[in-house]
């Protein structure tokens, strides 16, 4: 699914979000609080926004590995990199976020963007990213939610399960991605759950900040000692 949709993804990111989804991975970038010298691992890494993001910061990440399972989104990502010129600090990978590629402890911050939700099993990938990062080391992951506000909330779920569907069909020729996302949102745990599941591995100072009226959550947590 991921690989028949890649061709307009980028495009239908923006447009469906309205542009917001720029505002997202800017806010969860700065949240890093980068110093220029982290080695960052980027899962389901798609497209490669958000390592080229890290990357591009100021300061930025030294240098970013990107992993993801779908082999054509990878390929438009690793064409954006070379456009920009970052072949040297970004590299991407096919891998599973569950079996990630990594040695452990090896690097300074996981980064997800909207993904963590299509790993066959979260709680699994949690556990190998724990695996994956220095002891200290920050994770940073962006994901849709349902809002919880009564009037935003039906107008949100309105959109999402009728709108949004039927535009990324129309344009991007797949009948079942866009139906998939909504469903896959519903079906994701709530924040609160989330966050119980990541100090279930280890980690600490877990927090949650809603963004745009709580369709998205930026989780922040620390791997501990």
């Amino acid at each position: 699914m991921f690989d028949a949709i890649a061709p307009r993804y980028d495009f239908l990111n923006h447009l469906l979000s309205g542009g917001i989804d720029r505002h997202w991975r800017s806010r969860a970038i700065k949240s890093m609080d980068l110093t220029g010298r982290e080695r960052v691992l980027d899962l389901c890494t798609g497209t490669a926004d958000l390592a080229i993001a890290a990357r591009q910061a100021r300061p930025g990440a030294a240098c970013v590995v990107g992993v993801d399972f779908a082999g054509a989104m990878l390929a438009i990502g690793a064409a954006k990199i070379r456009r920009a010129g970052l072949s040297r600090e970004i590299a991407l990978v096919r891998g599973d976020a569950m079996r990630i590629p990594v040695a452990d402890a090896s690097v300074d911050a996981v980064t997800i963007a909207f993904g963590i939700r299509n790993v066959e099993d979260p709680e699994v990938a949690c556990r190998d990213i724990a695996r994956v990062l220095k002891p200290g080391g920050r994770l940073t992951i962006l994901e849709f939610a349902i809002p919880t506000t009564p009037l935003f909330r039906a107008a949100y779920l309105s959109y999402f399960r009728h709108i949004l569907p039927r535009i990324g069909r129309a344009i991007s020729g797949h009948d079942a991605a866009y139906g998939y996302l909504p469903a896959s949102v519903g079906a994701f745990a709530s924040p609160d759950a989330f966050m119980n599941l990541l100090r279930k591995h280890g980690f600490t100072d877990v927090s949650a900040d809603s963004l745009t009226f709580g369709s998205v959550f930026l989780y922040k947590a620390r791997r501990g000692s």
